[in-house]
């Protein structure tokens, strides 16, 4: 349950003498919906579900019958496709690229949907923001990339394109080859989930505690004009946050075709 939802049910006020209840990791837990002996689902479980429900459900109906005059949702879905296949997919990859649109397109709109929940009336909370779920979408992301290495190159060639950079004197091989090992096969996928969670973490953190302070702070006081600096200091970082979400669903994407592209092309 978020920190914001407690200090509303507990009546929590400057006025009332009681602790202020600082945002942390509690704003990231919450009560199971329901659960299946071991097995707890929670409220961002039934949100990442929402969203691939919404994100399959529109290109489905966009697509599932096309039109050569097209309907405003295939419109919308033409739009979306024909932004991840020209600004990512064949600027990255190339024409080798338009196989891989479909996938990409997928993982962006995923992502993006995700991220908006944080500011969506009664969900506020992005999806992103349990480090899981990055974590997931980096696996797919990783297991694709050296699926695709392998199935090019072959099992040497997949493990040359992956450690091997010609042309270099041979004292220094050895360390080329570990740094490169750990470049590509151990930080990509890590530093792919991280960097996604981190800033959704960040930014919902953010938004709950300066909302929680306008309430807090809220008296007919001086204080007031504190609460009112914050709501407004929170307004902004959720305009803020609005513009981060689509970043990061677009770095995101683009990291993984520069990996599909990366996987395609000859060793270095």
């Amino acid at each position: 349950m978020s920190a914001h939802t407690l200090l509303a049910e507990a009546g929590c006020h400057i006025q009332h003498d009681c602790a202020f209840p600082a945002p942390g990791l509690n704003s990231f837990d919450f009560k199971p919906i329901f659960s299946i002996g071991s097995f707890d689902f929670t409220k961002p479980m039934l949100l990442a579900l929402i969203c691939m429900v919404l994100v399959v459900g529109f290109f489905w109906t966009a697509f599932s019958k096309p039109k050569l005059v097209p309907s405003k949702m295939q419109l919308v879905g033409e739009i979306g496709y024909t932004f991840v296949s020209r600004s990512i997919a064949r600027e990255v990859i190339g024409k080798k690229g338009d196989k891989y649109v479909p996938f990409l397109t997928s993982l962006f709109f995923f992502v993006w949907i995700m991220n908006v929940m944080s500011v969506i009336p009664l969900a506020q909370f992005p999806a992103t923001s349990r480090f899981a779920f990055p974590v997931g979408l980096a696996a797919l992301v990783y297991i694709t990339y050296m699926y695709l290495t392998f199935k090019t190159h072959g099992f040497r060639g997949g493990i040359k394109n992956l450690v091997w950079l010609d042309g270099l004197p041979k004292p220094l091989v050895p360390l080329i080859v570990v740094l490169e090992f750990f470049s590509n096969v151990i930080l990509r996928p890590f530093t792919l989930a991280v960097r996604l969670w981190a800033n959704m973490f960040a930014g919902h953190m953010l938004i709950v505690m300066f909302s929680v302070a306008s309430w807090y702070l809220l008296t007919p006081a001086w204080f007031a004009a504190v609460s009112g600096g914050s709501f407004i200091v929170a307004i902004l970082l959720t305009a803020l946050e609005v513009l981060i979400q689509f970043l990061q669903a677009y770095i995101f994407t683009l990291l993984a075709s520069i990996y599909i592209s990366g996987a395609l092309e000859e060793g270095h």
